[in-house]
C-alpha cells in the first residue's frame, strides 16, 4: 500500500464520511494540532521520566488519537463507528494532578517555561495543547464538537504543567519563578 494518494494536491482533504475541505479547514487545523500535541507528548514519553508517568502518558497519546478522530469526522456524514471518550479520561488526569500536588511545594508565583529539557518539552506540550483546546472551543461555536473534547483538553494543559513541576522535582531541578519588574 502506498502512503500516498495524491488526492490532497490540490489543498483539499477528505474528512471521515468523505465531504473534501480546504486544508486550512478550521477541523483540520483542530485535528492537526492535536496530532502535534500528541508528537510532543510522545517526545515527553520516550524521555528518562518514572515509568508511571511514562503509562499514564501513552494513555493520553491513545485518548489524543481518539480526539484527532472526532475532529475528523463530519458529524453529518461519517457512519464510522469512533472510539468514545469517557468522563473517566477526564477524571485520571484530575486524580494524576491530586496525586503530584500532594508531593509539590506549594506554587506561591508563576513558573517560567524551562529547567530541564524534559520540563521544556512539557511547557511547549502545555502551550500546543491549550492551542488545540482554543480552535476546538471555536470549531464548537459553529460545529458538533463533543464537549468531553474540549473539557479533556482543558485538563490536559493542566496536567502537563503539573508534569513539568513533578518532572523538575524529581531532577531537583529549581523551578525558575517569574518576579515581575516593577
Amino acid at each position: 500500500m502506498k502512503i500516498y494518494t495524491k488526492t490532497g494536491d490540490k489543498g483539499e482533504t477528505s474528512l471521515i464520511g468523505g465531504t473534501r475541505v480546504p486544508k486550512f479547514h478550521l477541523r483540520i487545523e483542530c485535528y492537526g494540532t492535536v496530532d502535534e500535541l500528541n508528537s510532543y507528548v510522545g517526545l515527553i514519553q520516550c524521555q528518562e521520566i518514572d515509568i508511571h508517568a511514562k503509562q499514564i502518558l501513552k494513555e493520553i497519546q491513545d485518548r489524543l488519537f481518539t480526539i484527532g478522530a472526532s475532529l475528523a469526522a463530519d458529524p453529518e456524514k461519517s457512519r464510522m463507528k469512533i472510539p468514545d471518550l469517557n468522563l473517566t479520561d477526564i477524571t485520571l488526569l484530575e486524580t494524576e494532578m491530586d496525586e503530584m500536588n500532594e508531593i509539590l511545594p506549594e506554587l506561591k508565583h508563576f513558573v517560567l517555561p524551562g529547567g530541564n529539557t524534559v520540563v521544556s518539552y512539557c511547557h511547549i506540550a502545555r502551550c500546543i495543547c491549550r492551542r488545540a483546546e482554543r480552535l476546538t472551543v471555536h470549531l464548537a461555536m459553529d460545529s458538533f464538537v463533543d464537549d468531553k473534547v474540549t473539557i479533556y483538553l482543558n485538563r490536559l494543559s493542566d496536567y502537563l504543567f503539573v508534569l513539568s513541576r513533578k518532572l523538575a522535582f524529581d531532577d531537583k531541578t529549581d523551578e525558575s519563578i517569574w518576579l515581575p519588574r516593577l
